[in-house]
């Protein structure tokens, strides 16, 4: 057994979890480019009250060290480690931590998992580290890591737009989601720098948003590259209004009453695998550093 392991075990029972919930892209609009090249984007992240949990353990060596590892991702590339990194040399803390992962979400699902997975390690480290940054502070920092870890940070369902920068927070009626995964990998890079990617929908006011006067401009490349993507969505639209999240692969159902995305989720094929999860306006991250505070 190795050394990490044995951390693990040893400290099992004092772990203090932390959320890193799911989102939603309820639609995704790409209206343009900006000077640099980056798509300018307009979205509305509903957060969900399901996702991977986070704990750490605060050391005075300075050491980073992941307790969990994650297969296929190098610790380097990790976006939980190079959160970390970014916080302890913004603020030039001789603290450490040890940081353990309870994963749910799918990888490369469109759902979040890493960037919300940066951000609560921003939030709790902030925390733990007594380091005092504003959430708007670090916000920015995490738009360093990539364009959704801000709206993680910030916490609410939320408008976005700009290259995910400018955010409204939103106040959405409950929704349950049925949200499948169906088992293959959609690489965001390739997406965004495919040539038939539309890049000059009209800009919407976020005010006037309906579902189903939007789209996801990612879903027909995705369909067209994907087959398995194209015939989840097909499967699902028998049942309720539903759409791929982000660049995908993952799709959701949307429902008003959790019984209903719960028989959908038991009549699902062996191939997929789905979960059921409620639409929040304040996510679980937020609702644990009040709890803290």
């Amino acid at each position: 057994m190795d050394k990490d392991k044995n951390i693990a075990m040893d400290t099992q029972v004092s772990l203090d979890w932390w959320p890193s919930p799911a989102k939603l892209n309820l639609f995704l609009h790409i209206t343009g480019r900006n000077d640099k090249g980056y798509h300018l984007l307009q979205s509305l992240f509903q957060m969900l009250d399901v996702g991977d949990s986070l704990a750490f353990i605060p050391n005075d060596s300075g050491d980073i060290r992941l307790a969990t590892a994650i297969s296929g991702v190098n610790t380097e590339d990790n976006l939980i480690y190079r959160a970390a990194r970014l916080l302890q040399s913004h603020v030039n803390t001789p603290q450490g931590c040890d940081i353990y992962i309870e994963k749910q979400l799918p990888m490369g699902g469109g759902i979040g998992g890493g960037s919300s997975n940066a951000a609560t390690t921003l939030v709790a480290l902030n925390y733990y580290w007594q380091c005092g940054l504003s959430t708007e502070t670090l916000a920015q920092l995490g738009l360093e890591l990539g364009a959704d870890v801000p709206i993680f940070v910030h916490g609410k369902t939320a408008f976005a737009e700009g290259v995910g920068e400018q955010i409204h927070p939103v106040s959405l009626d409950e929704s349950w989601y049925l949200v499948v995964f169906p088992g293959v990998n959609i690489s965001t890079a390739e997406v965004f720098s495919h040539p038939d990617l539309p890049r000059n929908t009209t800009p919407i006011d976020w005010q006037h948003y309906t579902f189903d006067a939007t789209q996801n401009d990612c879903q027909k490349i995705v369909c067209k590259s994907q087959p398995e993507v194209a015939k989840l969505l097909q499967w699902l639209l028998h049942y309720a209004p539903s759409r791929m999240t982000g660049t995908g692969a993952c799709v959701f159902a949307t429902f008003s009453d959790p019984d209903q995305a719960k028989a959908v989720q038991q009549a699902l094929p062996g191939n997929w695998h789905g979960f059921v999860a409620k639409g929040v306006n304040t996510s679980p991250l937020q609702l644990k550093l009040q709890e803290m505070s």
